[in-house]
């Protein structure tokens, strides 16, 4: 595990009196193995932030979804996660093909709690684990290097309502969006993306 802290960190600590407790919260909270707790929270939630930075330092976040136990930890020191049919720009796993620096942000919005692990990720087309996930393009896995929960007093409290329709299933035709049908978006796509095939259901959302 490297330093967590580096020097634009430390000089805010010390503008409001707070290395001691940063110091204090890394030695204790900080880890870069999943633990059982861990990887039951990871399994558990349906989404995360994910946060990437490009060769030029340009940041990046995006939201990341599926049904719970889409994120897997396969072991102590790695978790796996698939990349699902989007939008095509690949912002988010492109900054991973060059910098392969990732910050994971997980948030359970019904009981009050979030957990972020960063770390070192690659993308693999001939993941093993793609078997499990139906639909996805490659999967994603990240080595972590840092694994801590946060306080969650800021955290608004929102009940979860149903997950989404388009979240590949085994034995189903996912929908595509709507934006996909449009006539100003259709000479562009891909010749295998699923907005071409007709019998596919179109939903807004």
């Amino acid at each position: 595990m490297t330093d967590l802290y580096h020097d634009g960190n430390r000089q805010l600590q010390d503008t409001f009196d707070t290395r001691r407790l940063a110091d204090r919260l890394k030695e204790t909270i900080v880890h870069d193995r999943f633990t059982e707790l861990d990887r039951e929270f990871i399994e558990r939630v349906p989404m995360f932030f994910l946060a990437t930075v490009d060769a030029q330092g340009h940041a990046n976040c995006s939201y990341k979804g599926g049904a719970p136990g889409f994120v897997h930890v396969v072991d102590d020191n790695t978790l796996a996660f698939p990349n699902y049919d989007g939008n095509g720009m690949y912002l988010s796993t492109g900054n991973i093909a060059q910098t392969h620096e990732v910050g994971m942000l997980f948030i359970d919005f019904e009981n009050r709690w979030r957990m972020r692990v960063n770390g070192v990720a690659n993308i693999d087309f001939d993941d093993p684990l793609r078997e499990a996930y139906p639909e996805t393009q490659f999967v994603v896995r990240v080595q972590a290097r840092e694994i801590f929960a946060n306080c969650p007093r800021y955290i608004h409290q929102m009940a979860f309502v149903e997950q989404s329709r388009f979240v590949p299933q085994e034995d189903c035709k996912t929908p595509v969006p709507r934006w996909k049908t449009g006539d100003w978006i259709a000479d562009t796509l891909p010749t295998t993306d699923p907005a071409r095939d007709p019998s596919r259901e179109v939903l807004d959302r």
